[in-house]
């Protein structure tokens, strides 16, 4: 066996003396350490010092770049743009045109459908929907496109016979929607008829059926005349009860908009 006092040794490398106390991080582990220490350092050292006692450039050089290091701008969003309230128009029938009818009293026949008009506007509202009230020869009328579009008129004063009294609904004769149409028909008739308690008058006059609002308003538009009643028998729930005119109105809108169901009965 050999003495291992004899025995020979290799070292590492030449040169090479191992030291104990070696730390295992590395130098960039050291770097970064002292940039941090750098940074808290000048953060504590702007927000102590008293602004005069730093230049002027020194101080905004410093405020500038903590302000690009703590500062990260929030992401942007596209902003949604708002849908568009849904739009019904409302024609008050001879409404700065004439007046339309005059009973003996003055009464007029554009004040009773000025009238009906403002209350089925604000019922409407009240509904979330955008209303606006045109006058018999609106500029409006030109292209106007809406969900629905409702002509309010009233019959004349002058007694006729024990049967001029009721109600009439039409739309145009020729269109490109007629389901459309024939459905708002059938849903005014239906719920003015209900919440009235006034019948259906059958006398359809050319001036309702060629309304001459039909051919201006836009193609997409829905559009219907009413005629309220005769300002002759019908007279008191027309200038009285405008209220429950109004809601028969608004009624038959809501039922053609919501596709709501409309009674057997009704012929448009």
């Amino acid at each position: 066996m050999d003495n291992p006092d004899q025995r020979q040794t290799y070292p590492l490398s030449a040169g090479y003396q191992p030291n104990p106390h070696a730390s295992p991080h590395g130098t960039f582990y050291f770097l970064q350490v002292v940039l941090s220490v750098a940074f808290i350092v000048a953060t504590l050292f702007t927000a102590w010092t008293p602004a005069g006692l730093l230049p002027n450039a020194l101080a905004e050089k410093i405020s500038q770049a903590l302000t690009s290091i703590s500062i990260t701008p929030s992401p942007a969003f596209p902003t949604q743009t708002p849908r568009p309230q849904p739009r019904i128009g409302v024609v008050s029938g001879h409404w700065g045109n004439d007046s339309g009818a005059v009973c003996s009293d003055n009464l007029t026949e554009a004040d009773v459908n000025l009238g009906i008009a403002s209350k089925v506007k604000e019922i409407l509202a009240i509904q979330g929907y955008v209303v606006d009230i045109l006058k018999e020869f609106d500029p409006k009328l030109q292209g106007y496109q809406a969900l629905a579009l409702i002509s309010i008129h009233a019959d004349s004063c002058d007694y006729i016979n024990d049967l001029a009294t009721g109600f009439k609904v039409a739309a145009a004769q020729a269109n490109p929607h007629p389901d459309r149409t024939t459905r708002l028909v059938a849903c005014l008739t239906d719920r003015y008829q209900r919440d009235t308690g006034l019948q259906i008058h059958d006398s359809i006059t050319p001036d309702m059926s060629s309304y001459h609002a039909f051919d201006e308003i836009s193609v997409d538009t829905t559009a219907a005349i009413i005629e309220v009643g005769f300002l002759n028998l019908d007279r008191q729930i027309l200038t009285q009860g405008q209220d429950s005119i109004a809601k028969g109105i608004t009624d038959g809108i809501l039922c053609f908009l919501n596709n709501e169901s409309v009674s057997s009965q009704v012929v448009p």
